[in-house]
């Protein structure tokens, strides 16, 4: 059973990889039209006691039940408990749906993180101060960034909080929950994707994200793997990564952990999830002589078959995330096939359809479309996609705007 909310870009490569396991699915998703070539079942992910009853009811011979993004963490739980299946305490899944629980959880347990604050309606700018300038300040419950603002200073305290709360509303939330206040922590970032089986956590890679990621907002758009980072701080990540779900209480299934190396101090843990990496970033990932995809990775893992061959299966790949813009509709996406033509380029996927609205962050929560890349080093696939970013432009309400990336630099 695979759950999948309407706004997942990946429930296709789920089914992919589970025709080529041979693999009976079912789709439990709140998408109101089919998903093509797949038998499904409409559920509401947002009462998830609700949504798992259902599912077990739908498919009470289910091997597993698997989330592929956040909204179906709950209900893949709930509904794998009563299933009799593995799964994460429900505890522990709701921590990672909550970034102020699993801050207080992290901090319980002593993991390194930012310092952080909840703040009450109208509590954000003395929360911030408390803290010392510079603060990110987040919803608790939003994902990809969604909501996300860095606040340099006390004039721009309130106005961000205004604005994030004027999101949560715009989401279906409650507009006065408790927000999260954190120090804003300096330095490179870098990704652990990893698999856990009955508490044991497997590296499957550590990614590098290129491009600083500083704020205002916090729109992420290169990934290259392998690291480039010192071996010591790539063990020093998949150690926080491994730590934190242990101190959550997570014991199956993919997890994907975000780590800060700030200059001169110890690491910090900025988020951990209970899925793989989001959107279609996956597809840059692959394993053993197969060159078996993420997706056929965790769908073996939750079925309790072990991988054959858990290493890369090329020396380096990577993704490049196309930025929105601004808020507009979209009209015109110029360079798709000179990018294809581009050595090293693997694909490009555009994920949002020509006439249809965008939104930018911190509102949005939406990538217009990816490109793949591979090649004989890191250094090479960056490269790569900063030439493909180069070449392509976005057009929003017939303005045609570069993607914020920044060029290839010199050989």
């Amino acid at each position: 059973m695979i759950v999948a909310s309407c706004e997942s870009y990946r429930t296709g490569d789920f089914l992919t990889a589970a025709s080529a396991l041979r693999v009976e699915t079912l789709v439990a998703t709140d998408a109101p039209a089919p998903i093509e070539g797949s038998r499904q079942v409409l559920v509401d992910l947002d009462r998830p006691a609700e949504a798992a009853a259902v599912i077990a009811g739908a498919s009470p011979g289910a091997d597993a039940v698997l989330a592929i993004d956040d909204q179906g963490v709950m209900t893949a739980t709930m509904a794998s408990e009563q299933l009799g299946l593995a799964h994460n305490p429900p505890g522990a899944a709701a921590a990672t749906r909550d970034k102020l629980v699993m801050r207080r959880t992290l901090a319980g347990a002593g993991i390194a993180q930012p310092a952080f604050r909840a703040a009450g309606r109208g509590e954000v700018p003395d929360a911030a101060t408390d803290l010392g300038y510079p603060v990110v300040v987040k919803p608790v419950g939003l994902a990809a960034s969604r909501g996300v603002i860095r606040v340099n200073g006390a004039v721009d305290a309130a106005p961000a909080e205004a604005r994030i709360r004027a999101i949560l509303e715009t989401a279906g939330r409650d507009p006065a929950e408790a927000l999260l206040v954190e120090e804003y922590v300096p330095g490179d970032e870098i990704a652990v994707e990893g698999l856990l089986v009955a508490g044991a956590f497997e590296t499957l890679a550590v990614i590098d994200k290129p491009d600083p990621l500083v704020g205002p907002f916090f729109e992420e758009t290169l990934f290259t793997t392998p690291s480039r980072h010192p071996a010591a701080a790539q063990d020093e990540a998949v150690r926080l990564a491994t730590e934190a779900a242990a101190a959550l209480g997570l014991r199956h299934g993919p997890v994907h952990a975000e780590v800060r190396m700030p200059p001169g101090r110890e690491a910090r843990l900025v988020e951990i999830a209970a899925r793989p990496i989001g959107g279609l970033c996956g597809r840059a990932l692959t394993f053993g002589l197969l060159g078996e995809t993420l997706e056929v990775m965790i769908l073996r893992s939750a079925l309790g078959v072990p991988p054959p061959d858990a290493s890369p299966a090329r020396p380096a790949s990577g993704a490049l995330m196309l930025p929105i813009p601004a808020t507009g509709t979209l009209t015109d996406v110029e360079g798709i096939e000179e990018a294809k033509t581009i050595d090293g380029v693997d694909d490009v996927a555009v994920t949002i359809a020509l006439g249809r609205p965008v939104v930018a962050l911190p509102e949005g929560d939406r990538y217009l479309g990816f490109v793949f890349a591979s090649g004989a080093t890191a250094d090479d696939v960056e490269r790569t996609l900063r030439e493909a970013a180069n070449v392509l432009t976005v057009a929003i309400d017939g303005e045609y705007i570069r993607p914020p990336v920044s060029p290839p630099g010199p050989e």
